[in-house]
């Protein structure tokens, strides 16, 4: 997105007073400059080994200056989502172990009981990772489900659904996107 709009720089900051290095303890700061006379959009981002998952160990530095960069994006584009990394399910990471109590208090929170984020919020992150019309894909859910909405659908087929769609936006977009197009309502003709 932020190629699309023209992004003018980023600029990344290792802030040493807050970081150490002996515990892999790193803070960054970025700023995105959406054109040359921009002040500059700025988000910090902090990484060590209990906020990052275990398949990242050792590269805690790269993921705190990954969280700054994607903090300030989201600033300067108004993006609400731009990290899938830090929801957890993706790569496994420590924060989904500690959700589920607070969850359990909370039923309307954004994970399940089990610490997992809803399947509406994984749905929601493959609509904005591959760009995706939310009302075509919601349309292609229910028909993929075989119930007249998504709310009538049982978990394991809106789990197989985000599966398959996710599936088919990595390996062919374009047809993915074709399939999505034969749900578009016809527009009305107008006299």
């Amino acid at each position: 997105m932020a190629s699309r709009r023209r992004c003018d720089g980023i600029r990344t900051t290792l802030q040493h007073r807050l970081s150490d290095p002996g515990t892999n303890r790193w803070v960054f700061k970025a700023v995105v400059y959406k054109s040359s006379r921009s002040k500059g959009f700025v988000g910090y981002g902090d990484a060590n080994p209990s906020n990052t998952s275990p398949l990242v160990r050792g590269a805690e530095m790269r993921v705190a200056e990954t969280r700054a960069v994607n903090r300030a994006l989201r600033k300067a584009y108004g993006i609400g989502l731009c990290s899938v990394e830090e929801l957890g399910w993706l790569t496994g990471s420590p924060s989904s172990a500690k959700e589920p109590t607070q969850t359990a208090k909370f039923p309307h929170s954004n994970r399940s009981n089990n610490g997992q984020p809803r399947l509406r919020d994984r749905l929601c992150v493959l609509i904005r990772q591959f760009n995706l019309d939310p009302t075509l894909v919601k349309a292609y859910a229910t028909d993929f489900c075989g119930t007249p909405t998504l709310k009538e659908a049982n978990r394991e087929l809106v789990e197989s659904f985000i599966f398959q769609l996710a599936a088919a936006a990595k390996e062919n977009k374009d047809a993915l996107l074709g399939k999505l197009n034969s749900y578009a309502q016809p527009a009305e003709v107008r006299p």
